[in-house]
This record gives C-alpha cells, structure tokens and sequence, in this order.
C-alpha cells in the first residue's frame, strides 16, 4: 500500500521514532451526527420496506469500498479501479440477498477473471500488479461480503429487532470501550498498532456492551435467553474491538489517520464501520447456526 503522511517523534538525530500520540478533547460534533443519523436510521430499518435497506446497504459499501481504496491508491487516479470494484460489489450484495440468480462460485469464478483482466487494461505500473489485483480482491470481501450480512438478518424473522440489538451491542461496545480508555485507561492494548487504545478500554467495551444486551432482552427482544446475551454482549465486543484493530494497522501501513474526512467528527464510513464490519456476519452466524433463529 501507498503511504500517507502521519507526524512522527524524533530521536536526537532526526530520525523517525514512533508515531505522535496526542490527546484529542470530545468532539461535540460526533454527538451531533449521532442525533440526527440514528434517527433517520431506525425509520430506514423500522418502518420502510426491505429494499430500502438492502439500497441503503449497497451505498454505503461501495462508499467505504472507496475509502478502503484511497488507502492503497492514494491520490492516484484509478478509474479502471474504482468501477469494476462498486460493480462487482454491487453484483456480490445481489447474488447474497438473492442467490437463485447466479450461482455463488459461478460469480466468484467470474470476479477473479475480470479482476485479473483488468490489470491488462490498467494503466498503472506493471509492478503493481499483484499488489492491485490483491486490493481489489480483498476490498470486495471486507466490505461487500461482512457489509451484505445486514440484509440477511433483516429477512430473519423479527429481523428488525435483530439489527436493533446487534446495533445497540456494537455501539456500545464501541463507547465503552472510549470512554474507559479516557477516563481509566492506563496499560496499551495495541502499542504499536493503535497507541491510545488501552487494556481498560477494552474491558469497558466488553462490560457495556454486555448490560446494552441484556437491555436489549428486556426491552425489545425477549426471545434471546441470558446466556444467549452475555455471550453476545461480550463475543461482539470482542469481535468488534478486532475489526477495529484490523482497520488500524491497515491504516497505520499507510500513514494515515482517518479513512476519509466523510463525517465530520468521525472521519470516514470505514473509521465508522470497522467495528460492525466484523459484528454483523458473526452476529448472523450465531442466532441461525448457535441459537437456531431461522
């Protein structure tokens, strides 16, 4: 992948050292999306019909498969690129939400041969062949494949309330996680990956996310037991804290900060959804294949 730019600390000799950490106050503009997209996002969910979200679902992955592009490409231009990554994205959510049309290994069979012959028509450096090909490859999978699961767990039976809670429980193991790491944090998780992301934080995030579960059972979805909320609670925190960590050291190979400047506050759809990336297909798997939510 390209690199960006990102501040460093210097050794007595000018040599780069390790990464610039710096204390950043509460944004109150975080707060102020928040506001007004979750509102908007629980009318998408809850009153308009399914394809509203599955459209919904196919924006926003071919925008953060963007972002997640601009991190190998940087300020090159690569239109070749960028199209046939949002057409194949949008030809993988299709063949998830209805798989009758074309068979799976058909249309994967299909994606690494037009993958492959677009690096014939490619004018970028022939050296960065295997390189693009990979990018371009992974991009789908990160984004269109964990992205494509939403629309599946809508189609569950009580699959609204489902997305509620899995919402809810990432969140707030999101804000727990940030939280106690401002407030207690102490001991780095992940040093050189993402040095304000502490041991305390972490914890935070698992027991948040745990009572937002249970929370959950009382208020809308009485149907997951307790063991089925605690498990959930502190495996999608976990998981969660992963998908994160994945996107940083992704980020952190390229020296950049945030995936875009999309939101302001928050940085890009990536920064935003990394945690959920990996939530929403683990969260599927276990209430059809552990807990039998067919």
């Amino acid at each position: 992948m390209r690199r960006g730019t990102l501040a460093f600390e210097h050794t007595t000799d000018g040599a780069p050292e390790h990464p610039l950490v710096t204390t950043k106050r509460f944004d109150a503009r975080r707060l102020y999306i928040a506001l007004v997209f979750i509102p908007l996002l629980y009318v998408l969910i809850r009153y308009l019909p399914p394809q509203a979200l599955f459209t919904f679902v196919v924006a926003a992955a071919i925008l953060t498969l963007f972002e997640f592009y601009r991190l190998h490409f940087g300020q090159e231009r690569a239109p070749l690129e960028f199209a046939l990554g949002a057409v194949l994205t949008g030809l993988l959510l299709v063949n998830m939400q209805w798989p009758a049309l074309v068979p799976t290994l058909s249309l994967w069979l299909l994606f690494l041969f037009l993958v492959l012959i677009s690096r014939l028509l490619s004018k970028r450096a022939l050296k960065q062949n295997l390189t693009d090909s990979g990018i371009l490859l992974l991009g789908i999978l990160y984004i269109g494949l964990t992205l494509g699961h939403l629309p599946l767990i809508r189609g569950l039976h009580g699959g609204i309330f489902l997305i509620f809670f899995l919402l809810l429980v990432t969140w707030a193991g999101d804000a727990g996680a940030y939280f106690a790491g401002r407030t207690l944090g102490r001991h780095k998780l992940a040093p050189v990956i993402s040095p304000n992301k502490t041991v305390e934080g972490f914890v935070g995030g698992l027991l948040l996310a745990t009572v937002a579960a249970l929370v959950a059972k009382l208020w809308f979805l009485p149907s997951l037991t307790i063991l089925d909320c605690t498990i959930l609670g502190l495996g999608l925190a976990g998981v969660g804290a992963l998908g994160d960590l994945a996107e940083s050291a992704m980020k952190r190979s390229v020296g950049v900060k945030d995936s875009s400047h999309l939101i302001p506050g928050h940085g890009g759809l990536l920064d935003r959804l990394d945690s959920l990336l990996f939530t929403t297909p683990t969260f599927y798997y276990y209430v059809t294949l552990v807990n039998g939510m067919i």
